[in-house]
């Protein structure tokens, strides 16, 4: 028997699948009324880089731009001692645009001044958007065939729905609050789906483990029995991703400007992976494995002949 003093996961799983799907219908609306925030990589555009050689800020940057006649649509300032400049368009910059604007930069900050420019026109920016759905899609499925065939079917439907969850909960978390997306952003949510499958086959693997010893005469020893796996499993959960949040929150607190989103995207997929291996994934297996049980019993015994 569980621990009383000891949170019940399935006792409270209703709390879980309400907040989850309420988090999923907000996410879906705000989906399909304003999409999401596309960075230059899913739309045509230039993405301007300015090495500048000194410390800057915001303002500065903003008012060189305009002397340029050539206002980006967005400017951050990154690097170890603010010298560095992103700007974004929303429009395929030419070349002499873009030696205009660098001359601007140079005559200000010195002939240190360096740049990179990347293009994306808008034709590679669909098929780029294009591909990215498809690699995940894939990843899906192929994730869901091998689950499919290792476990049994329960254990695989609980896993299934909630690493799609988990991938979905990233892209309703972007939507929401209108931040950028672009191909990092991508690779963040196919890592959400690798870490999140593994939660879960730790846990449901413990079950399955937990299933060989245990007799299951009622809906109580069952649900004693996910509480006890979670528990078991809960110590290499946590520290597998604090751990890895440790990582992903010192990527995005010192790493450059370019990669700030990709490790946001990253912290939130683990902390919603481990929440929905915990919390949504066994939950969800206890209702399946319950209503088996039921049915069992509910079975008419044959007559002996």
């Amino acid at each position: 028997m569980i621990s009383k003093r000891r949170f019940d996961f399935v006792k409270h799983r209703n709390i879980f699948f309400i907040a989850s799907a309420a988090v999923t219908l907000i996410g879906i609306v705000m989906v399909l009324l304003w999409g999401m925030h596309y960075g230059v990589d899913f739309k045509s555009g230039t993405s301007l880089d300015l090495a500048v050689g000194k410390a800057t800020d915001k303002a500065q940057v903003e008012k060189i731009f305009a002397e340029s006649g050539l206002t980006p649509v967005i400017v951050t300032i990154g690097g170890a001692n603010n010298d560095r400049v992103s700007a974004r368009y929303d429009d395929v910059l030419t070349e002499d645009q873009v030696k205009k604007v660098t001359a601007t930069f140079v005559a200000a900050f010195g002939d240190k001044v360096s740049s990179e420019v990347n293009t994306v026109s808008p034709d590679m920016a669909n098929e780029m958007k294009n591909k990215a759905m498809i690699a995940v899609g894939i990843a899906s499925i192929a994730i869901s065939l091998y689950v499919t065939i290792r476990f049994e079917w329960r254990f695989a439907l609980s896993a299934i729905v909630t690493i799609l969850y988990d991938a979905f909960f990233v892209i309703a978390i972007f939507s929401i609050f209108r931040l950028e997306v672009d191909l990092p952003f991508v690779a963040a949510v196919l890592t959400t789906i690798g870490y999140s499958i593994n939660d879960k086959i730790v846990i449901l693997d413990r079950i399955r483990e937990n299933l060989r010893f245990g007799r299951l005469k009622t809906d109580s020893d069952l649900a004693d029995l996910v509480n006890t796996s979670i528990w078991q499993t809960m110590g290499r959960s946590i520290n597998t991703v604090v751990t890895v949040l440790i990582a992903a929150f010192c990527l995005y607190l010192f790493g450059s400007e370019s990669i700030k989103l990709f490790a946001l995207a990253k912290m939130i997929g683990l902390v919603s992976g481990v929440y929905s291996s915990i919390c949504l994934a066994t939950p969800m297996w206890y209702l399946l494995k319950k209503s088996s049980l039921k049915s069992v019993k509910a079975a008419p015994a044959k007559a002996n002949p």
